[in-house]
């Protein structure tokens, strides 16, 4: 997760302990004061670990130090894409190594969520980017999504995964091979006019998610009642693997 800032403007440390009192529901375990003493010289202070429901996460390109990489940016939610974010400055948040090491767990990407959408609250930030998917959202329009989600509602399909369309009118998710190791393929005649198949992928986004993965062909009923067929694709050279989602037989 990236959290993008107007230039010169990234938080210091002094910033997220502020947060993180203010909440009280996560806390800065280390920094780099504590951890090398160097608080006068410049870079010093860009990194921290916040502790959240068990789990750390790594803050990093915090200021005076030098700002994280920015993110690839090709899907844009409640934000222009002209929004002039490439010349905003990039602070990372990541799991801990020890979380890492474990490959993507639905818990671990909850609180990831969870927290970036309590930094979203930070002063001049201008967009979350979201890596797997090539997403950047305003920074309201994320922490809404993510609270909706974790208070039980849908899943932010646009946001932490996005939909784009092939050129024979299907539609296929980024960034859902995180959640469930494939990605959702939706072929025309599935959902109709784009408007309706825009809306069927969202609501098999959020199923998809709380299912895992798709092993076996299956049939479901689509909310107008529509017979619906999954199957699942092996990935086949740059193509990753897929859950192909077509019109049943009636």
């Amino acid at each position: 997760m990236v959290l993008l800032f107007a230039q010169h403007q990234r938080p210091f440390l002094a910033r997220i302990q502020a947060l993180s009192l203010t909440h009280g529901q996560f806390a800065v375990t280390l920094d780099r004061v504590a951890d090398e003493g160097k608080a006068g010289e410049q870079g010093a202070l860009h990194w921290c670990e916040l502790l959240a429901n068990g789990l750390t996460f790594d803050v990093t390109g915090l200021a005076p130090g030098v700002a994280a990489a920015m993110p690839e940016m090709r899907h844009f939610y409640a934000l222009d894409a002209n929004a002039g974010l490439g010349d905003c400055e990039a602070v990372a948040l990541t799991p801990g190594p020890h979380l890492l090491s474990g490959g993507a767990m639905i818990p671990v990407l909850r609180c990831l969520a969870w927290l970036a959408g309590e930094l979203a609250g930070l002063e001049n930030i201008k967009g979350v980017a979201w890596g797997p998917a090539a997403t950047v959202c305003a920074p309201g329009y994320f922490r809404d999504a993510v609270t909706r989600w974790l208070g039980g509602g849908a899943f932010p399909g646009l946001g932490l995964t996005a939909l784009r369309t092939l050129d024979d009118g299907s539609l296929q998710s980024e960034g859902l091979s995180l959640f469930t190791g494939q990605e959702l393929h939706l072929v025309p005649d599935a959902g109709g006019d784009p408007q309706r198949m825009a809306k069927l992928a969202l609501r098999l986004l959020h199923w998809l998610v709380d299912m895992g993965r798709i092993t076996h062909t299956m049939s479901l009923t689509g909310p107008e009642g529509e017979p619906l067929l999954l199957e699942p694709q092996d990935a086949d050279g740059d193509r990753p693997a897929l859950v192909r989602v077509s019109r049943g037989a009636s």
